[in-house]
């Protein structure tokens, strides 16, 4: 149960980019907690796995030997949510998803290119938490970081976006 747990259902077994395969599992499931629950369900969620997740890393490596496994992609799963919860945020009917007016899909779409990149980048505190943090808390924090990061900078992105909409 324990890896099926950390790898996302094994999607972190992808021999190819197994970090974006679990964030592209995590996406779907994401939104249709934000569409059929709300975002607080998310946001507790979120936490709940993480924590969950920090013991379960922190298992594995002490068993292992191997620190940050990129076949672990539970917190990929914990990053993505934190986006989708920063940002559409938005409660939507599942008839609704596809209106652009309301930008559920274009904001959880840019949730996950941005939190795909600063997961990769890793600029500033998220690759120094990367470096720097042990265990669980190394694993799970960059990402926890990079989801905010993604979802602070979605909202703000759409935001400028209604701006201009109404300024045309």
């Amino acid at each position: 149960m324990n890896w099926f747990f950390l790898t996302l259902g094994y999607s972190g077994l992808s021999p190819k980019a197994p970090g974006t395969v679990g964030t592209l599992v995590s996406l779907p499931l994401g939104m249709l907690i934000l569409i059929y629950l709300d975002a607080n369900t998310l946001f507790l969620a979120t936490l709940l796995i993480s924590i969950i997740a920090v013991k379960g890393i922190n298992r594995y490596e002490l068993e292992s030997g191997v620190h940050d496994n990129q076949k672990i992609v539970i917190d990929e799963l914990a990053g993505m949510w934190l986006a989708l919860s920063i940002a559409p945020a938005v409660g939507v009917a599942p008839n609704e998803v596809m209106e652009f007016s309301n930008g559920f899909l274009i904001q959880s779409l840019l949730a996950f290119v941005l939190f795909r990149y600063f997961d990769i980048t890793k600029p500033s505190i998220i690759g120094r938490i990367d470096r720097e943090a042990a265990g669980g808390i190394g694993v799970m924090g960059d990402d926890i970081i990079a989801g905010v990061a993604a979802g602070i900078s979605t909202a703000a992105l759409w935001q400028i976006y209604l701006q201009i909409q109404t300024l045309l």
